[in-house]
């Protein structure tokens, strides 16, 4: 696979990818996050579907047979209403690397993006992609565990049938819905695809919890290759994550509100430790190797009080009509 840092120049198409300013992945700072009191719950249909996992050279990326019945997005920071197309693995040759999103600086062994298009405003995933408020990516960030997500160990039982470019296999009956972690906050921003040709439309949603991934199921990940066959397998397909990108001082809005951080009742767990803080009294320490935590994306607050930047929202310009 070509690096990424020669994407914006070898094809002028491709220029955003070097030249683009709401460019992704990102890494998200918790001391930047701003409260958004206005963002709502993110909802995605429940029932279930089929489609087929492949091997693209690049990624693994499950393709959802639409049907009749297509799964939807809506709520959360979006205006309109997208239909979920596919869903990207990103991962590592090994644990400390793999995500594309990273939080404090530390990256994840994994992370998997859903997809999908605006179908209030767009035909088709093609036709959105480089139009406004075209698509939505929404981050689910990986963690080793000694038992994965149910939803993600359907989706993945077969890689064993995809070691090469162009293998796929069918998946049938899945949720897209349980592949989200049980928790409804998230951050998110204005950015990009981040394959060529970096088109600028995407809304990201990270969630802030992981799902979870055993080192099994990364392992068979891990045997992937970019080829064709045995006798030309090529590199491993893992490592196939783009670096973060400048964030040219974009907002990062969440729907944690850390002004009533210590308004609510605590579990024994959550009096050790919070979700991620913006305050400017206080600096964040650093964070704890993932593993140390049942929540990773959690920062040790001790007893300082926490006082929330909260973001005022503007209404947002209307989209143009669709080609």
């Amino acid at each position: 696979m070509l690096r990424p840092d020669f994407w914006g120049l070898i094809n002028p198409d491709w220029s955003l990818c070097s030249k683009g300013r709401r460019q992704s992945p990102i890494d998200v700072d918790p001391a930047r996050l701003l409260y958004d009191p206005n963002l709502r719950l993110l909802h995605i249909d429940k029932h279930k579907v089929s489609g087929y996992l492949e091997n693209t050279g690049h990624s693994v990326v499950l393709t959802l047979d639409g049907g009749k019945t297509p799964v939807n997005v809506t709520g959360g920071p979006l205006s309109y209403r997208y239909q979920l197309t596919e869903a990207h693995l990103r991962y590592g040759i090994v644990d400390l690397l793999g995500s594309e999103h990273t939080i404090n600086g530390r990256a994840f062994p994994a992370e998997l993006q859903l997809f999908g298009f605006n179908s209030q405003l767009y035909a088709n995933f093609s036709q959105a992609l480089d139009k406004a408020y075209g698509i939505v990516g929404i981050s689910i960030l990986l963690q080793i565990g000694e038992r994965s997500n149910p939803a993600l160990s359907q989706l993945t039982a077969g890689v064993n049938q995809i070691k090469y470019v162009g293998d796929k296999y069918s998946v049938r009956h899945l949720s897209v819905h349980d592949l989200l972690p049980s928790t409804t906050y998230y951050m998110t921003y204005e950015g990009s695809t981040t394959m060529p040709a970096c088109h600028e439309t995407v809304t990201w949603v990270i969630s802030n919890k992981p799902i979870y991934i055993t080192k099994q199921q990364l392992h068979g990940l891990r045997q992937l290759h970019q080829g064709t066959d045995p006798k030309q397998a090529g590199a491993p397909l893992a490592n196939n994550f783009r670096p973060p990108q400048k964030l040219h001082h974009r907002p990062v809005r969440t729907n944690i509100d850390f002004t009533n951080a210590h308004r609510t009742p605590l579990t024994s767990g959550e009096q050790k430790y919070l979700h991620y803080k913006k305050s400017s009294s206080i600096t964040a320490p650093p964070v704890k190797p993932f593993q140390d935590f049942k929540r990773p994306f959690d920062i040790e607050v001790g007893g300082a009080s926490l006082r929330g930047a909260t973001w005022t929202r503007l209404e947002a310009p209307a989209a143009p009509p669709p080609d």
